[in-house]
């Protein structure tokens, strides 16, 4: 580690060519904060390679970055031949096993360090594990707790899983750069991080549908969102507290591009709905937030946020989607 250290100091500059070289896979709201605070704050040697499938996107993060710090690649493979870790962060199941196939296409990726931080199935992540082993690669899962902004502020809960020894090379990108805390799981199955992650998920489901049913029910009895927020802010600080600001304010709504999009929730709903079923376990809340999550795309489509569920909640109750 101390001749990482030497490689690139906290700033970012480089002093020499001992350290690992890095590269980033996936740009979108979380990915992009994520690399931010790798660049930032991480220890590597420089330029962070990164690639996403829309090259614009990967342009105008680098253009932000500190000059040298980072630099656009033009293909997975490319990623793949100038990095020593590979982190990944896409939408779904399909898109992962679409970027590692493509990165184990590589004559480069042979001992190299996979790094998925993706919200999928947990019987993806073990599969990508054993292929990516397979190929005489190694691997961690990585997924994150949090929303854009704690991705962007490096406050990310990152959840680490895999071999001990890989995983310690990981933790360096984790608590203090990409994030406030760490799970750890080493040495236990792959799989074990992204369970965590897709069981976390329903808390955060339940969470803005109780909300949304509580603003609903404070605007049609007469307390009022406001005094139903402060009674939150008082209680709930956190968590709850940012997404009664978002139902409040019209945040649900008015966004291009939604924090956390409708369609990718439904996914991680039906990931856990299949792991309940799995093991005979029964999710009714799931359930009903999810049918509105279906509400909310009928509604808004690809802008469509998880926070609208509130607009659903209160179009059942007689009241329009927008407040």
């Amino acid at each position: 580690m101390e001749a990482v250290k030497s490689a690139v100091g906290l700033d970012g500059s480089s002093s020499g060519s001992s350290g690992p070289r890095v590269a980033w896979i996936g740009l979108g709201n979380m990915g992009r904060g994520m690399v931010k605070n790798v660049v930032e704050k991480g220890t590597y040697t420089a330029p962070l390679a990164i690639y996403n499938r829309t090259t614009a996107r990967a342009e105008t993060l680098a253009s932000s970055l500190p000059s040298g710090k980072a630099k656009v690649v033009s293909s997975i493979e490319d990623a793949v031949k100038e990095a020593d870790i590979i982190f990944t962060c896409v939408g779904d199941d399909k898109a992962i096993e679409e970027t590692i196939e493509a990165a184990l296409k590589s004559p480069e990726a042979k001992g190299k360090l996979f790094v998925d931080c993706s919200t999928v199935h947990p019987d993806t992540t073990n599969k990508l594990a054993k292929t990516i082993n397979d190929a005489g690669a190694e691997f961690v899962a990585c997924p994150v707790f949090g929303a854009p902004a704690m991705a962007d502020n490096g406050q990310l809960v990152c959840v680490l899983a895999g071999p001990s020894a890989q995983v310690e090379r990981v933790k360096p990108f984790c608590k203090g750069v990409m994030g406030r805390a760490e799970i750890d799981y080493a040495d236990q199955p792959h799989g074990a991080a992204t369970r965590l992650k897709i069981i976390g998920n329903t808390f955060i489901l339940a969470m803005v549908e109780t909300l949304s049913e509580g603003h609903t029910l404070a605007e049609k009895s007469g307390l009022g969102s406001d005094n139903l927020h402060s009674f939150i802010e008082t209680m709930f600080p956190g968590p709850y507290t940012a997404y009664s600001n978002r139902l409040k304010s019209g945040d649900y709504y008015k966004r291009e591009e939604p924090l956390f999009n409708a369609k990718l929730a439904r996914k991680d709903a039906g990931h856990a709905r299949s792991l309940a079923e799995s093991c005979g376990a029964k999710m009714k809340a799931l359930e009903v937030a999810d049918a509105h999550l279906q509400a909310v795309i009928e509604h808004s489509g690809d802008k469509g946020d998880i926070a609208a569920i509130y607009g659903a909640v209160r179009q059942e109750s007689g009241l329009k989607f927008e407040n």
